[in-house]
Formats: C-alpha cells, structure tokens, sequence
C-alpha cells in the first residue's frame, strides 16, 4: 500500500485509535458493557430460600420458625395445594437494590452452645447469600425460639401412610 492512500475516518471525522479503544459500537450507536443495560431485582422470597437453606445447613439447627409457625406448616402440606416451600420458613427478608437485611427464627438442638450455632448460622447465611445474589448482608438478627430436647417429638403430625 502507498504512503498517498488515504485513511480511515470514522464519523466524527477524528481517526481511529485502533486496539486501545476499549469502548465499542453497538449496532444501536451506545456504548458500554451489554451486561450494565438494564436491572436486575431479586424478590425477597428468592434471598429468604438462599438463607433458609444455607441455616439449615449448620449443625446444631434442628428447625426453622416458631413453633406455631411450624405446625401452621405441617397443617398446610396437607391440604391439597396449600403447600408453601418449608425453605423460607423462619426466615424474613427486606431487599433493597444493593443491600439485604434478614431476620431468622431457628429451634437449636439440646446441648450445643447456642452462640456457636447463632455465629455459624450467621457466617453461612452471609456467604450464600452474598455469592448467589451479590447483595450486600447488612444484618442477620437470629432469634432462637426453642431448643429440641432428646425425648421430644417433633410437631410435625405423623404420616397416616408409612
């Protein structure tokens, strides 16, 4: 190619930087990452499983909620489509659009030292939710509303078939 040949303009009539131009076109003329368009939201249900199943996960935690709340639930598994996921049981979430705040209810098991459990459920529950939905955990309140003894039966009624 000869010295003489012209060279490439782009629109605005400024040449082109080549390689270090990071920013491209897009067929629509915007500029950007495609993957800063638009939001993205997460339903406070969505980080209420995310936490309920990773305090679930810590040894020590025998259930989620209340007492009442747990027979409530045993009581709507039963009736024909009254089924509500057992995973946000216990658990309550306020989500904002970068940050979460999470209120837990757990039943411990006789024996384990409660703040052992309090601090581990915490420690799990942050990183789950932190790695699944990049929100920022503000707070995690853990209320522990029962310890199961050895020789109590659980509240959930038994099955009629076996």
């Amino acid at each position: 190619m000869s010295e003489s040949a012209p060279r490439n303009r782009t629109d605005a009539g400024h040449e082109p930087s080549g390689a270090s131009d990071d920013l491209r076109k897009t067929p629509s003329g915007k500029r950007g990452d495609p993957a800063s368009r638009g939001r993205t939201t997460i339903a406070d249900g969505v980080v209420e499983k995310i936490a309920g199943l990773a305090a679930r996960d810590v040894l020590g935690v025998h259930a989620m909620g209340s007492g009442l709340s747990r027979t409530f639930g045993a009581v709507r598994d039963r009736v024909p489509g009254g089924s509500k996921s057992n995973a946000t049981r216990g658990v309550k979430a306020e989500v904002g659009e970068v940050q979460t705040a999470l209120d837990l209810e757990i039943v411990v098991d006789y024996g384990v030292s409660i703040a052992d459990v309090a601090r581990a459920v915490r420690e799990n529950v942050v990183s789950a939710v932190e790695r699944m939905t990049g929100l920022e955990v503000v707070e995690v309140n853990i209320a522990v509303s029962d310890v199961k003894l050895p020789d109590e039966e659980d509240d959930e009624p038994e099955p009629r078939i076996q």
